[in-house]
């Protein structure tokens, strides 16, 4: 045993390690064996059985998980005396409901959708909301380098980590690639495009946005250049160009656009909104109808286009920051 917990710290260190560099803090690691040594499991499986959601047969103790709308009733101890998978599961929740979290929040690959309505139903059999259970179901990935798919498996050991993957690409195109797409939609992970300096990465797309914002501010304090910000938010209403209406009505959405990825758990919405952004941003940009903002000789609507640019700059900066990805000042 002291072999085992040697190597199980050793292991999760190394991925305590990996998480953090990646920008992913967790609260608290809970070992199963913690279950085992406070006998959790009983006391759960003891109320199950007080209220005659337990019975034997074929020697093994079997749940009636059917009554609270699972397809089938359930083996929570078989017949050679040991726990399944199910006897476990429901103590873990049933037991974070009694130290008082309100939402339990599982976070199963799809594989594992067969597991979510015995959990369901082990929580309502102790006398637990079945709303109290959220479950997000993440398709899988797959890599692909030059074109190619990249072959895994577990069993060969054939794997690429999320070390390696990090080092490859960096912490901010591997994390925004992971949340562009709908947890419930396979993602096809290209790492030569998360590589690439290209338009067609999202990561380098809104990031050069930012950076390009920042330049037109660079520009102007080297120049010697001042701004009034006052005078610019009084004089929004000279922002009347499509490109600059375009801006303002996508600045507007922002907060619309961070309430649903919340409430849907859903952070990519705010990777769609942000590349939207960008390319609303470098459209005006590359407009070749206005004057550069810099050498706009009219100083209201010089202002009041430097306050829409320094309004773009902090709403990417904001929608980056809440995903874990840094905002260049110049790229």
């Amino acid at each position: 045993r002291l072999v085992a917990t040697t190597a199980l710290e050793s292991v999760l260190a190394d991925i305590r390690e990996d998480l953090a560099e990646f920008g992913i803090e967790y609260d608290r690691f809970f070992s199963e064996r913690q279950l085992v040594e406070d006998k959790l499991i009983e006391k759960a499986l003891a109320v199950l059985e007080r209220n005659d959601d337990l019975y034997q047969q074929d020697g093994a103790t079997w749940f009636r998980s059917s009554r609270y709308g699972d397809e089938k009733d359930r083996v929570v101890i078989r017949d050679n005396g040991q726990h399944t998978y199910v006897a476990p599961d429901i103590a873990y929740h049933y037991d974070k409901r009694q130290r008082g979290m309100d939402i339990l929040l599982d976070v199963l690959g799809s594989d594992h959708h067969g597991y979510v309505a015995r959990i369901r139903a082990g929580l309502q059999a102790l006398g637990e909301p079945a709303d109290a259970l959220e479950v997000q179901l993440m398709q899988f990935v797959t890599l692909y380098r030059g074109g190619e798919k990249a072959q895994m498996s577990t069993r060969s050991g054939q794997f690429i980590t999320l070390r390696e993957l990090r080092n490859d690409v960096g912490n901010d195109a591997a994390r925004l690639f992971y949340v562009m797409r709908s947890n419930d939609q396979h993602l096809n992970f290209d790492v030569d495009l998360a590589r690439s300096r290209t338009e067609e990465n999202p990561v380098y797309y809104i990031q050069y946005a930012h950076a390009r914002i920042c330049n037109v501010f660079g520009k102007l304090d080297n120049e010697g250049q001042q701004w009034n910000r006052g005078r610019g938010l009084a004089n929004l209403v000279r922002l009347d160009h499509d490109g600059e209406t375009a801006l303002v009505g996508k600045l507007s959405r922002f907060p619309e656009v961070i309430e649903l990825a919340a409430h849907k758990r859903a952070p990519h919405h705010v990777v769609h909104y942000l590349r939207e952004l960008a390319s609303d941003l470098n459209s005006y940009y590359n407009d070749d109808s206005l004057p550069p903002i810099i050498r706009d000789t009219e100083a209201e609507r010089r202002d009041a286009r430097l306050a829409l640019f320094a309004a773009t700059r902090q709403v990417l900066a904001n929608g980056l920051a809440l995903l874990g990805v840094s905002a260049p000042a110049s790229m």
